[in-house]
């Protein structure tokens, strides 16, 4: 009776925290945006053995993601990442950057900023004004120390930063990585990670469904990923990591072809239960298989390396390599498929990955 009872008052509270979002919808990330958020590592978070390396993974996106828009980074020491970007960026790349001084438990933007709509009323494709959701971020479960990361979109909305309005969401959690929004009607997710341990439990799978759905008025669906658990990942989950969905009803998605994989049977899975989806209009998906890479180790443990961790942004696909040449290419040029007007920039992610995570992980677009 008691659950009953909470499951009746939880759609109550859903219907009236969604209904200013009517006229709202959730872009696909190849639409136009303003800029990319990062928040940069610091010798106090789990970069420090290899702050340096990072450190330079964070300075070749900076390059490549200022050479096409605007770029807004979180840091704990503004100066010291200042002069780092100055060393490496062309002043008209400078001006394109945003600097804001904040501390953080960790780098992982694309889990801690904020979900963004956009107007439903305007063409798709135009710059607009914008609602950002800001969702509670426990640690992936409260594996990890959340409590600054969970305090940054506040802060940087109240130094007005962000073009929009912030909307608090904190009662909820919700990952950028574990969604996937085609822009229009679906929206993507895995079963294992929103239904996992310690997020919004005692939510059951479809209330969990039905908040999606009212939180994002433009999604008529939401398609629940059963399969697809890759090794290392710490995330339970996140579709970033496996599916991806790309102009013309494609799907861009992890394949396993070696039978001694330990993924092969699980992919083999997901990739049957891709096969058998139809969009709303009645087709079925154009699917692009990405390689699974070879297995990378770190003292023994498999790390979660993926190609469909990349991250869209204006005219380019920014997209983790792994110093695989064959794997690589044929990565690279099956994303130049899906995105064929777009310039496709290969970044060594290996450094990246003993972290358990890639470029999308680190990242967020902002329409």
């Amino acid at each position: 009776m008691l659950e009953d009872a909470y499951h009746v008052f939880f759609s109550y509270l859903c219907t009236m925290n969604t209904n200013r979002h009517h006229g709202l919808r959730l872009p696909a990330e190849w639409e136009p945006q303003s800029s990319i958020m990062l928040i940069w590592p610091h010798e106090d978070t789990d970069w420090r053995p290899y702050l340096k390396e990072i450190t330079e993974v964070y300075l070749q996106m900076a390059d490549a993601i200022t050479r096409h828009e605007a770029l807004l980074i979180t840091a704990r020491n503004t100066e010291q990442v200042h002069t780092l970007l100055a060393e490496r960026l062309t002043e008209e790349q400078m001006r394109r950057v945003t600097l804001f001084a904040c501390d953080s438990n960790d780098t992982w933007a694309r889990d801690v900023a904020p979900i963004s709509l956009v107007s439903d009323a305007q063409p798709k494709g135009s710059f607009q004004p914008i609602h950002l959701l800001d969702f509670c971020f426990n640690g992936w479960g409260g594996k990890f120390a959340a409590e600054k990361d969970n305090g940054i979109n506040w802060q940087v909305y109240e130094a007005g930063l962000f073009r929009g309005t912030l909307e608090d969401h904190k009662d909820f959690v919700l990952e950028g990585g574990s969604i996937e929004s085609d822009g229009d009607r679906t929206l993507f997710t895995t079963t294992g990670c929103l239904t996992a341990a310690h997020r919004n439990q005692p939510l059951a799978k479809e209330d969990i469904d039905r908040r999606l759905r009212l939180l994002f008025p433009n999604v008529k669906r939401v398609v629940w990923l059963d399969h697809g658990q890759l090794a290392g990942d710490d995330t339970d989950g996140h579709i970033d990591t496996i599916v991806r969905i790309a102009p013309d009803d494609t799907l861009l998605y992890i394949g396993c072809d070696d039978k001694e994989d330990e993924h092969y049977e699980d992919f083999h899975l997901l990739e049957e239960q891709l096969k058998r989806l139809r969009t709303l209009d009645g087709n079925p998906y154009r699917m692009l298989q990405l390689p699974m890479t070879d297995a990378v180790y770190d003292d023994g443990e498999r790390l979660p390396a993926t190609y469909a961790n990349f991250l869209v942004i204006n005219g380019a696909v920014l997209v983790p390599t792994y110093h695989q040449p064959e794997k690589d290419k044929t990565a690279l040029e099956t994303i130049q498929e899906a995105f064929p007007g777009r310039e496709i920039i290969g970044i060594d992610s290996r450094t990246i990955i003993r972290q358990h995570g890639s470029i999308h992980c680190l990242t967020m677009q902002l329409p």
